[in-house]
């Protein structure tokens, strides 16, 4: 049996907030929206099939510290569509881990960009190809198990 990743699922503090940043800044497209007892949640997409849900539900931002999610992992078509995100994500004044392009490890191929989303929620957005001569971060160690 092989299983493929569904949906992802985040708690967040201001689902207005949240939703205003994955919708308007990283492009997805809003499904669905509700509230259920006193927790709101929206459902979100790329066009073709749900992605990510969002649960008003936290009371406190991310915490790295403790179990459970490490980062959120997305991918592009492109090295020019990663740039494009870097300067939305800019202009939206998010934070970021590392400057600019990075590559996962030293000499390869793939990267991207590691920024935080308005709860804390750590997140990639990487190409498998493409970001050739970018520099890494850590020397022999994974871009994105330092992030």
């Amino acid at each position: 049996m092989t299983l493929n990743t569904g949906h992802i699922g985040l708690n967040v503090t201001d689902l207005d907030r949240s939703l205003a940043f994955y919708r308007d800044v990283l492009g997805f497209v809003l499904v669905g929206e509700g509230k259920e007892e006193d927790r709101r949640y929206a459902f979100l997409g790329d066009g073709e099939r749900l992605v990510l849900t969002l649960w008003q539900q936290a009371g406190q931002p991310y915490d790295g510290g403790r179990a459970g999610l490490h980062h959120l992992a997305l991918e592009a078509e492109s090295i020019e569509r990663i740039r494009e995100y870097e300067e939305a994500l800019r202009a939206y004044g998010a934070d970021f881990a590392y400057e600019g392009v990075v590559a996962h490890r030293e000499g390869a191929a793939s990267g991207g960009i590691f920024f935080h989303d308005p709860d804390g929620t750590r997140l990639e957005i990487s190409v498998p190809s493409g970001a050739n001569g970018a520099p890494a971060p850590h020397e022999a160690a994974p871009t994105c198990g330092f992030f």
